[in-house]
């Protein structure tokens, strides 16, 4: 199957139908007249979102949750090829692709696809530019990786020939992709569980890269290391962002909200001026200007592309704003990699505040024992750190490596620093510990935002 024409496929089922992307994959066959069948292994808002559309979906893996005629079967990269579905699929010949495949298969379909990648800041950025395509008229599909609070979901269906998605790497899921515009906006180690080292990273990166169309244009990071290196011989064109690319920001302000303005020029000239983000912190800045970038490659007016910066609300669980428990502000944030937390703790900082509790739930055994050293130097700016047990995801627990670990790691570094067995245990501390003006910021990619959540709800 080499282009996806949503004419060719009558029956299509997903295996991990509940995931983010799946989930909005699953939504963009079934508006173009596919019949969508899933399963999952435990009931989601999405699969119940998923049901409200007519999608029928079953709750664990059956060889019989295939439908009859089935043309097509998507699975994530964690569904084992031992999966009674995946058997089934394969004892029955049904072509069995997985959900990066079908991404880029469906991103082959449209004229105009943007692929947004990078360690960090993929799912802000693409709904930024989201955003700004959205406001200009330009009707894009949209596949996003988390909640993008413009549309109040991770996909939509438009009627052109533009398509946004998130591009991740991991187990080289973007080098099935071939976007019209690539964007790279950083490259650093992680999921340490499948790249063993940097160079295995930025090699994957560079396939990305290279798989951007040759009259298209690929947005990438000026900060990069040896970025003339890695940018050598692409056949697209190259426009580069931040203190020394095409693209930058300059006479920067913040707010003691955290928002920001500033300026944006292009090799020298000034191509917008007093832009207003109303996100927190530098690294935000620099994600604002590959939105910039993109959109004005596009065509989009930079009178625009500043009206939907000034608007744009972000995504879920990036920097957002929960609610106050007693003049206390509490934050969740999405943050799983030091490089993350250092950042979302320093915008923090910028805001207005008294004492800054971090609560931090960390992501895989296998990154929390790979960057141990890292995670606690990223907590500096932390008045108080709360450590939750690791959200073990993918992984199983060999016993090498434990929160308290980390607990210990960043109290030797002088921060008050505590590892907790329980949510209930960690909002007892923190009620009875936090005073008006203080500020609480949940962290992590598990579910560390119910900690924050069960605070607001037991006022």
């Amino acid at each position: 199957m080499n282009k996806i024409t949503f004419s060719n496929i009558k029956k299509a089922h997903f295996i991990g139908i509940g995931g983010i992307s799946m989930s909005g994959l699953a939504q963009i066959l079934h508006s173009k007249g596919v019949k969508v069948t899933g399963s999952d292994i435990s009931e989601t808002d999405l699969t119940l979102l998923l049901r409200e559309l007519g999608i029928d979906i079953n709750i664990g893996h059956s060889s019989e949750n295939l439908p009859p005629d089935c043309g097509l079967v998507i699975h994530t990269a964690a569904v084992k090829p031992d999966n009674p579905e995946v058997l089934a699929a394969n004892e029955l010949k049904i072509p069995f692709i997985d959900r990066a495949e079908l991404l880029g298969l469906i991103m082959g379909a449209y004229e105009r696809s943007i692929g947004v990648s990078g360690t960090h800041g993929k799912t802000t950025t693409t709904s930024l530019i989201s955003e700004i395509l959205l406001l200009a008229g330009y009707d894009p599909t949209l596949n996003v990786g988390g909640i993008f609070k413009g549309i109040g979901s991770n996909f939509r269906i438009g009627g052109s020939g533009y398509f946004v998605a998130e591009a991740c790497e991991y187990f080289d899921s973007f080098s099935k992709f071939y976007p019209f515009i690539g964007v790279i906006l950083n490259i650093e180690h992680d999921h340490t569980d499948y790249f063993k080292n940097t160079n295995q990273l930025r090699g994957s990166f560079h396939r990305f890269a290279e798989n951007v169309s040759e009259s298209g244009l690929l947005v990438v990071n000026s900060d990069i290391h040896d970025l003339d290196e890695f940018i050598e011989g692409l056949s697209c064109k190259v426009i580069t962002y931040g203190e020394k690319g095409d693209y930058t920001a300059v006479n920067i302000k913040f707010s003691t909200e955290g928002t920001s303005s500033f300026d944006i020029y292009y090799k020298g000239d000034c191509v917008a001026e007093g832009v207003k983000l109303n996100l927190p912190g530098k690294h935000n800045v620099e994600n604002a200007l590959a939105a910039f970038a993109v959109a004005y490659y596009l065509g989009v007016s930079s009178k625009d592309i500043g009206k939907a910066m000034g608007q744009f609300s972000g995504a879920k669980r990036r920097f957002e704003t929960k609610g106050e428990w007693n003049g206390v502000k509490i934050i969740d944030d999405y943050a799983h990699h030091p490089t993350e937390i250092a950042a979302t703790l320093a915008a923090a900082k910028k805001c207005e505040h008294k004492k800054m509790y971090a609560a931090f739930q960390p992501h895989t055994f296998s990154r929390t024992k790979a960057f141990m050293d890292k995670f606690a130097d990223s907590f500096c700016d932390a008045d108080v750190v709360l450590l939750l047990d690791i959200y073990s995801a993918r992984e199983s627990d060999d016993g090498s490596v434990h929160s308290r670990d980390l607990a210990e790691k960043i109290t030797a570094l002088g921060i008050e620093a505590y590892y907790f067995e329980s949510f209930e245990a960690a909002g007892c501390f923190l009620k009875g510990r936090c005073s008006e003006g203080d500020m609480i910021i949940t962290m992590g990619a598990g579910d560390i935002y119910k900690l924050g959540e069960g605070i607001l709800w037991q006022k």
